[in-house]
């Protein structure tokens, strides 16, 4: 049941529902996919008056939108919402998605201060979870905390940083951005895990859906959502490239 704030409601700006009909990049009658842009919340609260779900109710009020997980208002990508209740639930348990905020076995793309060494490297450290005065959410590696699996593999090197590419096998909040920052090689931009790091043409976090596989829900038919790299990110790879030569 949803009930309407007494008073009235003001509708999302047009812009940003410009920006969301704009990232859909594949929908059938049970769900649909979004490269959602950075900047944009999954859904308001928190001081965000409107979020992506917000913004879908907007442009479509006699169809009904539900996440199936969620990704951090900075981060931009691949994002899943579910048009009907049966497809929800399916939905999340090919996710294994609980009261985590991201869903695993996505890829994404990040760039990352400083070199990481090639190949492969897989983090599994506990993650807990705090609410810090004001609402914000952080999190540190703590032995008390939850099981959490991410793997880094490093793309290439370009001006003294690492472009990798990761791969979670669990969801929990800012799971790849604490990993990280534990590691000492933080996410560029990320100035809540990492805020000591060299300065970069950048307005945020580099932090990127790119791919997510799953199975169709009530169909059995896998399919692969890919999200490209957005203009902003890839021109910051492009310059750091240069730099490197």
């Amino acid at each position: 049941v949803r009930l309407d704030a007494p008073g009235e409601t003001k509708p999302p700006p047009k812009a940003m529902l410009d920006r969301l009909a704009a990232s859909i990049v594949y929908e059938d009658r049970l769900l649909l996919a979004l490269n959602k842009p950075s900047g944009i919340a999954v859904h308001g609260g928190s001081g965000v008056s409107f979020g992506v779900i917000e913004g879908l109710r907007a442009l479509r009020p006699d169809e009904s939108f539900e996440l199936v997980h969620r990704l951090d208002r900075d981060t931009s990508g691949v994002l899943i919402v579910a048009k009907k209740r049966s497809a929800l639930l399916e939905l999340q348990a090919l996710l294994r998605e609980g009261e985590d905020d991201e869903a695993p076995n996505k890829k994404y793309l990040t760039l990352l201060v400083g070199k990481m060494p090639s190949g492969t490297m897989t983090v599994e450290a506990p993650l807990q979870k705090s609410v810090l005065q004001g609402g914000e959410r952080m999190v540190r590696v703590d032995q008390g905390g939850k099981p959490s699996v991410s793997h880094f593999s490093l793309i290439e090197r370009r001006g003294g940083h690492s472009f990798c590419e990761v791969r979670i096998e669990t969801g929990r909040t800012h799971q790849i951005r604490v990993h990280l920052s534990w590691l000492k090689h933080a996410i560029v931009g990320d100035t809540l895990y990492g805020p000591s790091q060299p300065r970069l043409p950048i307005t945020r976090q580099f932090l990127h859906a790119h791919k997510l596989r799953i199975r169709l829900p009530q169909r059995g038919r896998e399919v692969e959502f890919v999200a490209p790299l957005p203009t902003d990110l890839q021109e910051l790879v492009d310059s750091l490239a240069e730099l490197h030569q």
